[in-house]
């Protein structure tokens, strides 16, 4: 794993730990056994970048660089498999199905799905339907809906997706479209101004 491609993972997982806002849903029960699925593949999805951060910023860690490595890419394989299973049986799980925590966590598992954009892609449709139903976070919307376009080469659109330079201790946008309307976009999403993001997530990065 290159230094960039730790970098831009380390970027995404803090946009999850730190920006994960969701709307309030209405409901009774949820699915308690697909709940606790998901949140299994959450936490060995947090666990290995977590472990790998450490490395890379020379703090101490019981594991080696090759065996994060390993079990990162095995945990991503795994839990990709199974959210292509969840997706295909229930759709995408919204708070009626897992609540507010299982749903933020699924989409976090399938943030890190980059070698099959094309289930990106079906997810988001999927996702859409439910966030117009307030059965699913519209933030978590933004941020998938500019992996994907990131991920097909195209400019994103909320400016969700950055890069850090530890020369500069800075964290930029990667190409965003109508960078002028950048911030109305981002508050008609419930998003914050992308200065205060930025800000926030370079506090992080020291």
């Amino acid at each position: 794993m290159n230094v960039e491609s730790h970098v831009m993972k380390t970027i995404f997982l803090l946009f999850y730990l730190s920006f994960s806002y969701t709307v309030a849903f209405s409901q009774t029960t949820i699915d308690s056994a697909l709940y606790k699925k998901i949140e299994v593949m959450y936490k060995e999805d947090q666990k290995w970048r977590v472990e790998s951060d450490k490395l890379y910023n020379k703090k101490k860690s019981v594991y080696d660089q090759a065996t994060v490595d390993r079990k990162w890419a095995q945990t991503d394989s795994f839990n990709y498999a199974e959210a292509k299973r969840m997706i295909k049986k229930y759709g995408f799980p919204g708070y009626s199905l897992v609540g507010k925590s299982g749903s933020n966590k699924f989409f976090t598992i399938v943030q890190h799905c980059d070698d099959d954009v094309k289930f990106q892609q079906n997810v988001l449709t999927l996702m859409i339907t439910e966030v117009n139903r307030h059965n699913a976070s519209c933030e978590d919307y933004a941020y998938l809906k500019d992996r994907v376009l990131i991920n097909q080469g195209k400019k994103q659109l909320y400016g969700t997706q950055c890069r850090y330079n530890p020369k500069t201790q800075k964290l930029s946008p990667l190409p965003t479209q109508d960078s002028l309307n950048l911030n109305k976009r981002r508050k008609e999403i419930g998003l914050p101004e992308l200065s205060q993001y930025l800000k926030e997530m370079e506090k992080m990065e020291h």
